[in-house]
């Protein structure tokens, strides 16, 4: 099967491209490039391609560059196809930013490229990466430390912003793409900058995979089909971890939250699938090795599932928090403290409310006589209380917890810690910086809404008249 055909059933079996597409794509003027020029000038042909040419020469190789640039133009001239050159000082680049000098050319070209199909209203950029460089992202990867998502290798297309990147050669050998160029003799240049060993890309290409096809001489064809294997299986999980996020995973301000026995129900793969998801929607994925982002994740799994303390929080990094309240784990961005409050009800307040704007939560209060309350039917909860009005300390106090706040509890001598009667109602440590507490004026604490009332101004038969407390809003 010719190079034609062959890329021609790689398009539709990939679904690559449409009839009529604005293309965008890169050329070097390498061999490669220069058959991916050929070749889809021809499917254009058929398919009515709208394409445009995009070279970009980094200013590395003088002569060499502006050979190649012209060589470029003058073949986009020869088959008619519009041509849109830009010229970068790379090292000038370089030194200003301090970037290694391959992803300052990546960055620098990849803008580019994307330039040049906004103007062109292009929505698709051909690149000619082949399956040799498969075989080497591959083997890069596996040296240095990676995931079946790293084994997946290079895609043949994926989103690079509002963008689709295609790569229609990424099944075929360089030898291929050379014979085509000859057989149709195609003017192409070689880059002398392939032949550095400076680059790791280079000595993996020029001395670690012909030591290792010595022992395996179709290697490059057993790292191609790894890759294509990795993919599917890749493609799988993710679409089961994106399906065990919407099950589980709900939206909170600033992050993500979930039950921890949901979580844990689940199966490790997708354990720390879920958590690499949810750091990379909060742009957390710790950028180095692999090996850091498989520690950064274990660290986090293993704290999700670790029998005690059931209240844990850490910093992640790169901006992240990671929160366990019982069952309920959050990552999220760090939030500021709650400020602490304060609010007076005086004798003269009769009847009114207060809702806490941090908590959300609301306290209600009202005056009446003990046969009023009874007839209206008054029942105590620990939504309601009831208290002696006429033995109340005003000003009541609505505040927040203060360290070695204690209550004073029926039949429990010297009381209780306020912080342990949280962690008894398993109230997350975040919720308890903002639950309002019922102190009086002497700041003796009378009630903890929604969880325990204190020992002090109880009814009694002596009691005349009542002040009534709601708790709602949890």
């Amino acid at each position: 099967m010719n190079l034609l055909r062959t890329v021609e059933n790689m398009v539709r079996e990939e679904q690559l491209f449409t009839k009529e597409d604005r293309i965008v794509f890169a050329v070097s003027g390498v061999p490669d490039s220069i058959a991916l020029l050929s070749i889809i000038h021809l499917l254009s042909m058929d398919w009515r391609f709208k394409l445009t040419v995009a070279h970009v020469n980094h200013g590395f190789r003088k002569v060499e560059s502006a050979r190649e640039a012209a060589a470029v133009a003058e073949l986009a001239l020869k088959l008619g196809i519009p041509c849109e050159t830009a010229v970068f000082d790379l090292p000038a680049y370089i030194k200003e930013t301090g970037m290694n000098s391959q992803d300052a050319a990546r960055k620098k070209r990849y803008e580019f490229l994307v330039a040049t199909a906004e103007k062109t209203g292009a929505a698709k950029i051909a690149l000619a990466h082949h399956a040799g460089d498969q075989a080497e992202t591959v083997l890069m990867r596996i040296v240095r430390g990676t995931g079946p998502a790293g084994l997946s290798g290079i895609p043949a297309k994926r989103q690079f912003g509002h963008m689709e990147l295609i790569r229609p050669f990424i099944r075929i050998d360089k030898e291929v793409l050379i014979n085509h160029c000859l057989e149709n003799n195609l003017t192409f240049h070689c880059d002398s900058s392939n032949k550095k060993r400076i680059y790791t890309r280079n000595r993996v290409r020029l001395d670690v995979l012909p030591a290792l096809r010595e022992f395996n001489p179709r290697l490059d064809e057993s790292l191609n089909r790894l890759s294509e294997l990795m993919q599917a299986e890749n493609a799988y999980l993710k679409e089961e971890t994106d399906s065990l996020f919407s099950c589980i995973v709900t939206n909170i301000d600033g992050g993500f939250a979930f039950s921890r026995a949901a979580f844990a129900g689940a199966h490790l793969a997708l354990q720390r699938r879920l958590i690499k998801l949810i750091l990379d929607y909060l742009s957390a994925g710790i950028r180095g090795t692999d090996e850091t982002g498989y520690v950064q994740t274990e660290t986090i799994r293993s704290m999700i599932l670790k029998v005690s303390p059931p209240n844990i929080q850490f910093d992640v990094g790169e901006g992240v928090e990671f929160l366990r309240e019982y069952d309920r784990i959050k990552l999220h961005a760090p939030v500021k403290m709650p400020q602490d409050f304060f609010h007076y009800i005086s004798l003269q307040d009769a009847e009114g409310s207060l809702l806490l704007e941090a908590s959300g939560m609301k306290i209600s209060w009202s005056t009446s006589d003990c046969l009023e309350a009874l007839q209206s039917g008054g029942e105590i909860s620990r939504n309601t209380v009831f208290f002696d009005l006429e033995s109340l300390h005003f000003p009541l106090l609505v505040r927040s917890r203060r360290e070695g706040d204690r209550i004073s509890l029926f039949g429990l001598n010297g009381g209780k810690k306020v912080k342990d009667i949280f962690i008894d109602a398993k109230i997350p440590s975040g919720l308890r910086k903002i639950w309002p507490i019922i102190a009086d004026s002497e700041n003796t604490i009378l009630w903890l809404p929604g969880l325990r009332r204190s020992a002090h101004s109880v009814m009694t038969e002596k009691t005349t008249r009542l002040f009534c407390m709601t708790f709602s809003g949890r």
